[in-house]
C-alpha cells in the first residue's frame, strides 16, 4: 500500500469510525512551550516512602504484605464502588440522562523492586504480569460486563508513584471507546466474514513500513491511523477474542513482545518512557463475540524530546485529533531501536 505521503492529508481509524489529521511539516516549528519534567531513572530497589513497596503502609491506612512476585488490592480511593441503589434518570429525560453504575477499582504491583519497570523485568516476571491481568480478568469478568486493564506511567500520565504497577477497573456497562470498538468490529465481520485487525494486520505485515516489533504470536505496529506521536497498537497474528484466550505460548510471546517494544521505547529519547497502556477484548457476558480480536494499545504523549510533548488543545479539542508527524515516521524511528536497555542518567542530565 503506497501511504498518502508527508504533505497535510487525513487518516480514517476503522476502529472507532474516526478521522485523524496529519500534518508532518509542523514538527519543524520552533517550540517555546512547556517542557516535561524527567522521571529519575535511578531509583532505590525500595523506598521506605513508597506506599506500593513490600512492607509499607500505603496511604489509605492498610500495610502491605511483604510479596515477593505480583500484589493485588482493591483501591484505596476507588473511581468506582461495588454497592449502587439509585435507580437512574426516568427514562422519558431527553437532555439529563444518568445511569448508576457498579464495579471496582484494584492496583496491581508489577514487581517488589521500586527501580524496575514493565519493561525492564525479566521474561518471567513479565509473564507473571501477564498471568496476574489474565486471573483478574477472568475473576471480575464473572460479576461485570467490562474489565479495563491499564497502566499509566510517569509522571506526564498522571502516574502518582513510580513503583511499577498497574491498575484494574471493572463496571457494570460498557465504556465509551469499548462502544465503538465493538460495533465497528461487529460490523465488519457482518460484512467481510473475516476479523477487522486480523486483515489489518495482514496489510501492515506485507508493507513492513508501519511495523516496530514482529514475532511468531504478535505484532507491534505504528497504525495507519494514530493519533499520538509514537502510538502503538499490539495485535495477535491469529484469533484470540479476550486476554483469558491466550494460551501458553501466546504469554510467553506476549511477554518477549512488551520487554522489546518498551524497552525501545525508553531508548528512544534515553529516558524513562512514559505512556498509557491498556488491553481491549471482547466483553463479558454479551452473547455472541466471534467478532472480537484482543489487542493492545500504548498511547505516549512525547513528541520530540524526553521534555516536549504533544498536547490535544484547541483544534483537536473543537475539531478532530491531529499528528504532528507521520505513522511511517514514528514506526520507522522506534524499529530502529535497539531492545538492550541503553537509559542512565547521565544521558538525560542535560535536558
Amino acid at each position: 500500500m503506497v501511504h498518502p505521503g508527508d504533505k497535510p492529508h487525513r487518516r480514517y481509524n476503522p476502529l472507532t469510525g474516526e478521522w485523524v489529521l496529519v500534518s508532518s511539516h509542523r514538527t519543524e516549528r520552533p517550540w517555546s512551550g512547556e517542557r516535561e519534567e524527567i522521571s529519575p531513572a535511578d531509583l532505590p530497589t525500595y523506598d521506605q516512602d513508597c506506599y506500593l513497596c513490600p512492607g509499607n503502609r500505603r496511604a489509605g491506612g492498610k500495610t502491605n504484605p511483604a510479596y515477593q512476585n505480583t500484589l493485588v488490592f482493591t483501591n484505596d480511593f476507588p473511581a468506582l464502588l461495588p454497592d449502587c441503589d439509585e435507580a437512574g434518570s426516568d427514562p422519558s429525560v431527553a437532555l439529563h440522562r444518568w445511569q448508576p453504575v457498579r464495579g471496582t477499582s484494584r492496583v496491581i504491583c508489577y514487581s517488589p523492586r521500586h527501580d524496575l519497570s514493565l519493561g525492564q523485568l525479566d521474561l518471567p516476571e513479565i509473564e507473571a504480569v501477564i498471568n496476574t491481568w489474565i486471573n483478574q480478568a477472568s475473576e471480575l469478568g464473572d460479576q461485570y460486563k467490562w474489565v479495563q486493564i491499564f497502566e499509566n506511567k510517569g509522571a506526564a500520565m498522571g502516574a502518582s508513584n513510580p513503583h511499577p504497577h498497574g491498575q484494574i477497573w471493572a463496571g457494570d456497562f460498557l465504556p465509551t471507546e469499548m462502544e465503538k470498538e465493538d460495533r465497528r468490529q461487529r460490523e465488519y465481520f457482518k460484512q467481510h466474514k473475516s476479523h477487522l485487525l486480523l486483515d489489518y494486520i495482514v496489510d501492515e505485515l506485507k508493507s513492513g513500513e508501519r511495523l516496530v516489533v514482529e514475532l511468531d504470536q504478535w505484532v507491534a505496529a505504528v497504525p495507519f491511523w494514530a493519533v499520538w506521536p509514537f502510538e502503538v497498537i499490539i495485535l495477535p497474528r491469529s484469533p484470540v477474542g479476550a486476554i483469558t484466550d491466550l494460551s501458553p505460548v501466546q504469554i510467553s510471546g506476549l511477554a518477549r513482545l512488551l520487554k522489546g517494544l518498551l524497552t525501545k521505547y525508553d531508548n528512544l529519547f534515553s529516558v524513562p518512557f512514559p505512556f498509557s497502556m491498556g488491553w481491549h477484548g471482547a466483553p463479558n457476558g454479551s452473547g455472541a463475540n466471534d467478532h472480537w480480536t484482543f489487542h493492545g494499545h500504548i498511547y505516549p504523549p512525547l513528541l520530540r524530546s524526553a521534555t516536549v510533548r504533544k498536547f490535544m488543545v484547541g483544534y483537536e479539542m473543537l475539531g478532530e485529533p491531529q499528528r504532528d508527524l507521520t505513522a511511517e515516521q514514528a514506526a520507522a524511528r522506534l524499529r530502529n531501536l535497539p531492545e538492550n536497555h541503553n537509559v542512565r542518567k547521565s544521558d538525560y542530565e542535560s535536558y
